[in-house]
């Protein structure tokens, strides 16, 4: 906890605390109040999320670090009118030398959370190629030329506090991208994607959906079968991927999920295996 914040906010001592794998989420309620998000909150590297924003939250596990609580819900205080004064003050997007605001230009797929999430985001280093990588092949599946979706994602790369050099922006437009909704997750364990409505192709289980086109064929399957059947048609939605990886996502030895998935293939389930 930074001594100054404290001093600033004495009502994180008390309020719901959550455990990260780099420091802490401290929860308020809102009681019908707007709060602006930032990712400089007075003018320092800390993240508030607000309307319509996500974080990770317990009992959810990243990278082996399950996110609990330290001061339960029942403790959440409402929000400091401090906090409400700074959301309603107009925004500026002058630029100086210690804090870069970044101004979000408009673009086609607006509604795909993991893009306003990772434009959002304060991108550290570690999460800067990755983020960028991605944001930029998202824009391009969301019709957005090419020549704007770069622009994007260069104004983007400017307003980090160390943003990637000229060259590796440009190594980043030449990659192959190869992601889906699951392995944005992996890569990016800040994206939250429990409330998009585009993941499992639109937020439907529709008839080109994996586990639907495979309902006829499994009746007469084991309940760890039916549990990966499900992980397949649901986490991964049909996307190519490894025993390993279900294994990871299921909390399952990897023996167990292999003759799960040699069974669904026995028994004419598509399973979608990387080579």
């Amino acid at each position: 906890m930074l001594p100054e914040l404290e001093e600033l906010l004495p009502e994180i001592k008390e309020t719901t605390r959550v455990r990260t794998r780099r420091g802490y989420h401290y929860y308020f309620s809102l009681n019908g109040d707007y709060i602006k998000s930032t990712n400089s909150l007075f003018g320092k590297r800390l993240e508030l999320r607000s309307n319509g924003n996500y974080v990770v939250a317990p009992p959810s596990i990243i990278k082996a670090h399950r996110y609990v609580y330290e001061v339960p819900l029942s403790e959440m205080l409402p929000i400091p009118k401090l906090l409400i004064k700074k959301g309603r003050e107009p925004v500026s997007y002058v630029e100086d030398r210690k804090h870069k605001i970044f101004k979000l230009p408009k673009y086609h797929g607006q509604n795909v959370d993991c893009m306003r999430q990772i434009l959002s985001k304060g991108l550290e280093v570690g999460e800067r190629d990755g983020g960028l990588f991605i944001l930029y092949n998202l824009l391009l599946q969301n019709s957005n030329e090419k020549d704007y979706s770069k622009k994007i994602v260069i104004i983007k790369n400017k307003s980090l506090s160390k943003p990637l050099t000229d060259t590796e922006i440009e190594n980043i437009f030449k990659k192959s991208y190869k992601h889906g909704c699951s392995s944005i997750e992996e890569k990016l364990p800040f994206i939250n994607c429990d409330n998009c409505k585009f993941k499992f192709k639109g937020g439907k289980l529709k008839a080109e959906n994996i586990l639907v086109r495979n309902l006829s064929k499994i009746k007469h399957i084991s309940n760890t079968e039916r549990g990966i059947a499900c992980l397949l048609g649901t986490v991964f939605d049909g996307e190519a991927v490894t025993i390993n990886e279900i294994a990871m996502c299921a909390n399952m030895d990897y023996r167990v999920v292999k003759k799960a998935v040699e069974g669904l293939q026995e028994g004419g389930f598509k399973v979608n295996l990387k080579n």
